[in-house]
């Protein structure tokens, strides 16, 4: 047995311990809904339907590329590549697709609206290399909109910055006008 007293570490530091009112006499904070609901989400027949588009304006244009569709968290729906594209632009394709969908914009140089900043520009390039390649500011990528909501997005690869934004415009134009509006 110990030659000291036991005592309570509120008893050393003088505190008082007090009962904890009953439940029902603690204010409840007002209950926050635990799920979304009234969200749009892209499916795998819109994702097509947006690679379809695409694609029939890439053959407008006389080009070949890749189109990838991803869904708002950047997740891959729909991959196309058509004949005769570079491979190499596949994965330029799909990294657009995640940056205009994880940063709820078009690609492109940043920002956006403005000045292009070479050194943030700069600086982005090295954190997408660092963090395994999912940020680009090369043009392409192009987020899908409906009703105000980021459903998702396309990245197109294989021609110039500005043919690849408008192809991507042309697939999301033609998931739009499937779906009967032209909600942008």
């Amino acid at each position: 047995m110990s030659r000291f007293p036991t005592v309570g570490v509120a008893a050393l530091l003088g505190l008082t311990l007090a009962a904890r009112p009953a439940a029902a006499e603690e204010k409840k904070a007002p209950e926050a809904p635990l799920v979304t609901r009234g969200r749009v989400q892209l499916n795998l027949a819109g994702a097509e339907a947006v690679v379809a588009g695409a694609r029939k304006k890439a053959e407008a244009l006389g080009l070949k590329v890749n189109v990838a569709v991803v869904d708002d968290g950047g997740h891959l729906l729909a991959f196309a590549r058509m004949d005769g594209a570079r491979p190499a632009s596949a994965a330029t394709a799909l990294t657009k697709a995640v940056s205009a969908a994880t940063f709820r914009q078009e690609t492109g140089t940043l920002p956006p609206r403005g000045e292009p900043d070479v050194l943030l520009n700069l600086s982005l390039q090295n954190a997408a290399r660092d963090g395994g390649g999912k940020i680009t500011t090369l043009k392409g990528g192009v987020p899908i909109v409906i009703d105000g909501q980021v459903i998702g997005a396309v990245g197109v690869g294989g021609g110039s910055g500005e043919q690849d934004a408008e192809v991507a415009r042309a697939g999301v134009q033609a998931l739009l006008d499937q779906l009967g509006g032209k909600e942008r």
